[in-house]
Formats: C-alpha cells, sequence, structure tokens
C-alpha cells in the first residue's frame, strides 16, 4: 500500500494543500490523511515530532498540548519531543534539536507549532513540506524545525503580537489541538496497519 492509497475520499495531497478548520466534517481524517502522504514512503527513517510553544503563553500552547495529548494516546511510530512536563521552546529548541540529530539516524521531522495569521484564517490547521520557523511572530532568531509542519492558526498577526498569543481563547487551542492530535493518532495506526501488511506479504 503505497502513501497516496491510504484514503481515497480526499486525494488534495498531490497539490499544496489548502487549509482545514478545527470545526470541518471529517478534519482529523483529512489532516491524517495530508500527513500520512508527505511522510517517507517505504523508509527506515525514524519519524519524530516537534511540538513546539510553551504553556505560559495560551496560544503558544498548541505544541506542547498536543505533544502531551498524544502521550496520553500512545503513539507507536513517531518519537515525540515537546509536551506540557517537557516542553520544547525558545530556551531549548537548538539542544533539543541537537539531541534529536544525535540520537536518531537521518530523523524526517514533523514541527507542529501555533501561528498567527488573518482574521478569517483562525482556526485553521495546516500541514505541508517544509520546516516550521518558530518565534517568527515575535521577531526571535531561532533556528527552521523539520522536514515538514503542522501549524494552527491561534489568533490574529500585526499587532502586539505577544499580547495577543497570551490573550488567545483556551478553549480555540484546546480543539485545535484536539484535531491535530487526532490527526496523527490516525496517521500512525495507519502505519501500523501498513506494517503489518508488510510483515504478512
Amino acid at each position: 500500500m503505497n502513501r497516496g492509497s491510504f484514503n481515497l475520499k480526499y486525494p488534495f495531497f498531490e497539490k499544496e494543500p489548502q487549509p482545514m478548520f478545527y470545526h470541518e466534517e471529517a478534519v482529523c481524517d483529512r489532516l491524517s490523511h495530508t500527513l500520512y502522504a508527505y511522510l517517507p514512503e517505504e523508509s527506515v527513517q525514524p519519524l519524530v515530532l516537534v511540538c513546539i510553544g510553551t504553556d505560559r503563553s495560551t496560544g503558544d500552547a498548541l505544541g506542547p498540548l498536543v505533544g502531551s495529548k498524544l502521550c496520553e494516546k500512545g503513539i507507536r511510530n513517531f518519537r515525540l519531543y515537546g509536551t506540557l512536563d517537557e516542553p520544547v521552546h525558545a530556551l531549548n529548541l537548538e539542544e533539543t534539536l541537537s539531541n534529536i540529530q544525535q540520537t536518531h539516524e537521518r530523523p524526517f521531522i514533523v514541527a507542529i507549532d501555533a501561528c498567527l495569521g488573518k482574521s478569517q484564517s483562525v482556526g485553521s490547521i495546516s500541514v505541508g513540506k517544509g520546516p516550521s520557523k518558530p518565534g517568527a511572530a515575535m521577531n526571535k532568531k531561532l533556528p527552521a524545525v523539520g522536514d515538514m509542519h503542522i501549524h494552527g492558526i491561534v489568533n490574529i498577526h500585526g499587532f502586539m503580537e505577544f499580547f495577543v498569543l497570551q490573550n488567545t481563547r483556551l478553549n480555540l487551542v484546546m480543539k485545535m489541538a484536539d484535531v491535530i492530535a487526532n490527526g496523527i493518532q490516525k496517521t500512525d495506526l495507519a502505519l501500523s496497519i501498513h506494517k503489518k501488511i508488510n510483515h504478512l506479504s
């Protein structure tokens, strides 16, 4: 089974994916299918999730919330960095990335992070190729993270970004974290099924 055959109901991954909103019907399936399609095919590369952010800021807590929810779900095919207990943030990001490169051989990294965007995009989630650039909204010079990214737009940008992140609604962040974690869990299950089929064939 190749990556593209996982869920033919959403065959849009061949193009640049459109953002999906957390409240849309079947959003978890759509997120899962897109993530699955971008992962290395038939590869022995370790899959690593880096959930970036801190629980000291409501808007910036999306990443570690996703990480903690995935810990509770017990995913099997991804190595996880960044939870509420052990967040990955500006102060330890470089050290964490160095540790990942030393621990895993040629890791394929998926970065998960909160973003600010246009008002009409708040609540949307995007999955795409290329790294995340944490701290960009705050003009922080931090290393880019990941071979691909999952971004959740939690609030609007353009004015007093630090204040905006601090005053983001927790309800929105929690719901978006649930969607992202559930989507990744579905991908994890699909990877397990894929491995079992390969083992039997």
